[in-house]
């Protein structure tokens, strides 16, 4: 009898919970129905947006001021994945506060994260692709534009004074590439998602350009930069700046894919009279934009930027990697030349 009385005892708050519980109305659903149109969603700067592929979206190539390149021919338009819609909205020039959660503007749109949040109430987003960072501290471009200037002026390898503060200006970067992984996460969370409902995955950069080229595209024909900071820029500069993500990454609780060895032996200039084995963008002038003054400042935008074949190439590592466990991996080149992804040990 007192048995039984002890075991009443201990049921009689776990009825009285559940009787609380089913009496109180649930939360609304926030999230997309359950038969909803599945997508696949890309956030970041040029490397993502398809800066150099060519085919730019409609009101991204200038004009009412908008230039985010998005590129019809962007790796994520050819990444092999079950959903419905792919959604684009990196844009050329986008730091990590333009992707995360921000007010700012530029290129006349406003924070991807913000518009992720559109997407994830319509659509089930089941995978998320990020590259960005290079435009925050690092400034990749500028440091291209530097080097170009060294080559122009004949003067010092530019990385000479470059390498001074790369390292500094790399771990500036970092913070602030987890805050727009960490905003992308909440956009989701707040949409009614948890994490294991959808893939995030941060891409590093590829080396876009090489010391082994001919001598003869060391010129405006191809590749105006000193051999000292071409060597530079591919093994120093974009390692450095590889691992650093990988650190945002694993700190965010984000997948990883290492692009740095991404573009070896196809980078720009490297085909010599070959171009069409390039993965890369040579020096490239819009000659029409020159002519327009609205357009003048964006005539070099193009430059040592992934092509549409170089695209190609990232999409094929990145569709193979999506479909491992592998929480990381660097994209190589397998035996046929084409990239695969070699997941890094632990």
């Amino acid at each position: 009898m007192v048995r039984r009385l002890a075991a009443l005892l201990l049921v009689l708050p776990l009825v009285a919970l559940l009787v609380l519980v089913a009496d109180s109305p649930l939360p609304p659903w926030v999230g997309p129905g359950r038969d909803a149109p599945t997508a696949a969603v890309a956030l970041g700067d040029s490397t993502m947006s398809g800066e150099g592929a060519g085919t730019y979206e409609p009101g991204t190539d200038g004009e009412g001021g908008n230039w985010c390149h998005r590129s019809l021919k962007a790796s994520i338009h050819r990444v092999k994945l079950p959903v419905d819609k792919v959604f684009n909205l990196a844009c050329s020039g986008a730091n990590a506060e333009q992707v995360g959660l921000t007010d700012q503007i530029r290129n006349t749109e406003g924070s991807q994260a913000r518009q992720l949040e559109r997407i994830a109430r319509e659509y089930r987003v089941t995978t998320v692709v990020v590259a960005v960072g290079a435009n925050d501290d690092p400034r990749f471009s500028d440091v291209l534009n530097t080097c170009l200037q060294a080559w122009f002026q004949r003067r010092t390898d530019c990385s000479t004074a470059l390498t001074e503060d790369w390292r500094g200006r790399v771990e500036r970067m970092v913070p602030k590439v987890e805050r727009a992984l960490g905003d992308i996460r909440r956009v989701l969370r707040d949409s009614g998602y948890t994490p294991r409902s959808y893939t995030l995955v941060l891409q590093s950069y590829a080396a876009p350009v090489t010391p082994d080229l001919p001598f003869d595209l060391q010129n405006l024909a191809g590749c105006p930069l000193r051999t000292g900071d071409l060597r530079w820029v591919r093994d120093t500069a974009v390692g450095e700046l590889s691992s650093a993500l990988r650190r945002a990454a694993s700190a965010s609780g984000a997948r990883f894919l290492d692009l740095s060895k991404a573009g070896l032996k196809h980078e720009a200039c490297a085909g010599g009279k070959n171009p069409d084995t390039e993965w890369f963008t040579r020096l490239t002038v819009d000659f029409e934009g020159l002519r327009d003054e609205a357009r003048v400042r964006h005539a070099f935008q193009e430059s040592f930027h992934p092509n549409a074949r170089g695209h190609d190439q990232f999409a094929r590592c990145l569709t193979e990697f999506l479909s491992t466990p592998a929480r990381s991996a660097s994209c190589v080149s397998d035996q046929e030349g084409n990239l695969s992804p070699m997941p890094d040990r632990d």
